[in-house]
């Protein structure tokens, strides 16, 4: 997916508490969205909870982009000409419908509910997202990850995987990302990182065994939802700061409810991020942009019908790290 934003984010973050938490339990601090076009005149709108000034990153996870349900009808679906990433790994998740991945590594795959598709930029790569003909309701996440100094110019890549789901007392993971209920997903990342899907039952708890050494964020699809003692709504998302070994999430619904956990080992370095391209430097993006323009350093996507996307003018200022927040 490509970032319609190319200035820094406005501050929109709110902090909950709630006198009834367990004792022990993490603080969280609660991060509202905000709602981006994505592309022209039938723009489809996104909430994004990633990155803003309140909270830049959760481990590497750079950016959180949350859809739908939307009526492909009425919203026109997902058409994302080819565009180019640097320096990440793009995640794609979907809840329903169905979105026709190709890029310039050669892949052709679709996406599908509880299918991974995780796509490594390194160097550099292109790509184009469309939803299929036959998707009537789109809906999913899109989500980022900042690539490591070490690994930020390695080859392109592409992985899929189908994880299985965990059933639990009350609850139904699928583990995209890491490890979490002793379910392990094989799929390669550069740091250490975890990515779930949680569907709860109505009016239940789940107490879950997480890495202290982890930050977290639950992301809300649907239910009212409790982290830790700490109410959440839909598109909202939950911070928990690093040094907890539980996560308790509670279902206040009269249906199910359903989130994704994100999770990592906070992310030292500082980045500069700006349309699709993470870097360190303000040249870094500029050779990038170019390279973008007039080089051939991302290659070709074959198979989409129409024009790639044209990088945004650069602004006048010089960009300017993002550093994380403690």
């Amino acid at each position: 997916m490509s970032r319609a934003e190319t200035k820094s984010t406005e501050v929109h973050r709110g902090t909950s508490s709630d006198d009834g938490r367990p004792a022990g339990a993490p603080q969280v601090e609660v991060l509202a969205a905000r709602d981006v076009p994505l592309g022209g005149p039938r723009a489809m709108t996104v909430r994004r909870t990633l990155p803003q000034r309140a909270r830049t990153l959760i481990g590497a996870w750079c950016f959180a982009d949350h859809y739908g349900p939307d009526a492909v009808e009425e919203s026109g679906g997902m058409d994302v000409a080819p565009h180019p990433h640097t320096g990440l790994q793009t995640v794609s998740w979907l809840f329903s419908g169905e979105i026709e991945h190709r890029d310039s590594l050669g892949s052709h795959a679709l996406v599908r509910p509880g299918e991974l598709n995780l796509m490594t930029g390194g160097h550099g790569i292109a790509h184009s997202e469309v939803s299929t003909p036959g998707t009537a309701v789109l809906h999913g996440v899109q989500l980022w990850v900042a690539l490591p100094d070490a690994h930020r110019n390695t080859a392109r890549d592409f992985q899929h995987h189908v994880p299985e789901p965990q059933l639990l007392d009350g609850a139904e993971l699928r583990v995209f990302l890491g490890c979490l209920a002793g379910a392990v997903s094989p799929v390669r990342t550069f740091t250490p990182l975890l990515g779930a899907e949680i569907l709860l039952a109505r009016h239940s708890a789940l107490t879950l065994t997480v890495d202290p050494h982890f930050e977290h964020g639950l992301l809300v699809d649907q239910g009212d939802i409790r982290l830790s003692g700490v109410p959440l709504r839909p598109a909202e998302l939950g911070y928990a700061h690093p040094g907890t070994d539980t996560l308790t999430i509670t279902n206040e619904s009269d249906g199910p409810a359903r989130t994704i956990l994100l999770g990592g080992t906070p992310f030292e370095e500082e980045i500069v991020m700006w349309w699709n391209f993470i870097g360190r430097s303000h040249e870094e993006i500029v050779q990038a942009r170019e390279d973008w323009m007039t080089g051939d350093r991302f290659g070709s996507v074959t198979g989409y019908d129409g024009e790639p996307l044209p990088a945004p003018e650069l602004p006048m200022v010089a960009l300017k790290p993002r550093r994380r927040v403690v």
